[in-house]
């Protein structure tokens, strides 16, 4: 997204483009900016991720493993831009970005869309930063020291690191402590903030969560949210890139060492031939947790060795603990502190409790509204949750009104659908959608807002274009046939039918009564609603 720079600029900067940054960019930039990346100084260049990629360093030879780059829309900074403030999603100026390079780049493929998936492009931008302000941290800022401010308060001394994107649990607090004790080191804590969190999804709610078992760990420790987004696995890429990643801000914030969780799948798997499994290559050296498994005869977390063969019992992976959570069950008194078991609850409730988004696509005439209004009386007379219906010709009318059905609208109608869903979800109420929605890359993004803050269902409505043009109550399929409406989805403009979708229903072959119990089946099954009450 390309503004004019804010009026709060300096006075030679008014009339310089600005780019609103997203939370992966924004951490990018932040870590720069604080010195947590040096010695890069800005996003990087066709020959630094040449030489990155190739050889392991930079150009110059320091040793570097990952890539620090900022890929934009290609409409995103005008062409003959120099410079370009970069900004917060809210437009706050944070820095200026001298464009020395540009260059095209293919999109990571879980970015594209299933029709662009071979074609989709970006434009890498590269060149040196200054900052304009400090950045606006949000919740927890009082936590979030500068890489100087932390090395200053250690002042030297042994310090172990453990960078996380998860909650820590007994097994770790009981690893940290005994790792700490023979290392004779300060514990620090990273909770990597940029980018979903592992079992609790928001970044405040793992830096909460982290708070709760630090309270288990010696009174000296430190925790100090980091804006690092996922380099590894998540990113699509190999586990040593997350692994170097986090070893160079455990390094600029003041670690001697960092822990490494053999559970930690972003981590755990590094190959001795990725040249950093051992701590070859790192800014600091690692220090690999071991296996450990809790006692049930002595009732504590201990190394594996230790214990009676037959009388261990391993950890909860985070899809076992993640289903206790949706579920509502208790969460095992063995398995992490009550502190943190509170934190896990706050952060993610059962589902019957959780607002959630009920979208339905479908081409027009092919029953979404129709089933989307019965849907939302049902839940209404039911009274489980309030329910808001965001059907696509109200939204039209109001909400998106003065929109073309050029694919850029469209897209941003759906943005707007989305944001508004995510609300009432983030708030404990439903959302039932029903637009036509015809892009994946637009549905994927609404799936992404709102799973931040809540649950998204997905309903292709796959009912035959035939049938709906059948029906065409509104004559909407006659004038798109006779060129009186451009644009018109299944006609002149394509649909992308979901490969993703929670329920596929082709009213067609059922009535709307059947259609609505499915999507109903739907919620009673997973366990957001309860069973149908007599």
């Amino acid at each position: 997204m390309t503004t004019e720079a804010r009026v709060d600029l300096p006075a030679d900067l008014i009339g310089v483009p600005s780019l609103a940054l997203d939370d992966a960019q924004l951490g990018d930039l932040e870590l720069l900016l604080s010195g947590a990346f040096a010695p890069l100084t800005g996003f990087m260049g066709t020959a630094d991720v040449t030489a990155v990629i190739e050889h392991g360093t930079l150009p110059d030879g320091t040793p570097w493993t990952f890539p620090v780059t900022l890929d934009v829309g290609q409409e995103a900074v005008p062409k003959d831009a120099r410079h370009v403030v970069l900004a917060d999603p809210e437009g706050t100026p944070l820095a200026l970005l001298e464009i020395t390079e540009r260059s095209e780049v293919l999109a990571p493929r879980r970015a594209r869309s299933t029709r662009d998936a071979g074609d989709a492009r970006l434009t890498r931008i590269a060149g040196p930063v200054t900052s304009l302000r400090e950045p606006e941290h949000g919740p927890f800022r009082r936590l979030m020291l500068r890489p100087e401010q932390a090395r200053a308060a250690f002042g030297g001394a042994p310090v172990l690191a453990y960078a996380t994107r998860g909650p820590l649990h007994s097994r770790q607090i009981g690893q940290l402590r005994h790792m700490a004790g023979q290392l004779k080191a300060r514990l620090l804590l990273l909770p990597l903030t940029a980018g979903p969190a592992e079992v609790v999804t928001r970044p405040e709610a793992l830096v909460r969560a982290v708070l709760a078992a630090a309270a288990n760990l010696p009174a000296a420790t430190v925790v100090i949210p980091v804006p690092l987004a996922a380099r590894g696995p998540q990113a699509g890429v190999g586990p040593e890139r997350e692994l170097a990643a986090r070893a160079l801000v455990a390094g600029a914030y003041g670690a001697s060492h960092l822990v490494v969780d053999g559970a930690d799948a972003a981590v755990a798997d590094v190959s001795g031939e990725s040249g950093v499994a051992d701590g070859t290559g790192l800014a600091v050296p690692v220090v690999r947790a071991g296996d450990w498994a809790y006692d049930r005869v002595a009732e504590v977390w201990r190394p594996l060795a230790l214990i009676e063969a037959g009388t261990e019992r391993a950890d909860l992976s985070p899809g076992e603990l993640g289903d206790l959570l949706d579920a509502g069950a208790e969460i095992p008194a063995w398995f992490t502190p009550p502190a943190v078991a509170r934190e896990l609850r706050r952060a993610r409730p059962p589902r019957a409790e959780r607002g959630f988004v009920v979208f339905l696509t479908g081409l027009s005439g092919s029953g979404k509204s129709t089933i989307a209004r019965d849907l939302a009386d049902i839940l209404a007379e039911r009274g489980d949750r309030r329910v808001s219906l965001l059907d696509g010709d109200l939204v039209r009318q109001l909400l998106s009104a003065g929109l073309s059905f050029s694919r850029a609208d469209r897209d941003l109608n759906i943005a707007r659908i989305g944001f508004v869903a995510t609300e009432v979800a983030r708030h404990g109420g439903i959302a039932v959608c029903a637009p036509i929605a015809p892009f994946a890359a637009a549905r994927a993004r609404v799936r992404e807002m709102v799973s931040e803050v809540g649950d998204f269902l997905l309903v292709h409505v796959a009912t035959p274009l035939e049938v709906c043009e059948a029906r065409d109550r509104k004559g909407l399929y006659a004038k798109a046939r006779a060129g009186l409406i451009g644009q018109f989805t299944g006609i002149s403009d394509p649909y992308e039918e979901p490969l993703d979708a929670d329920l596929v229903i082709d009213t067609s072959t059922m009535t709307r009564e059947q259609a609505t119990a499915a999507v109903l089946g739907l919620l009673t099954s997973g366990g957001w609603l309860p069973a149908a009450q007599g």
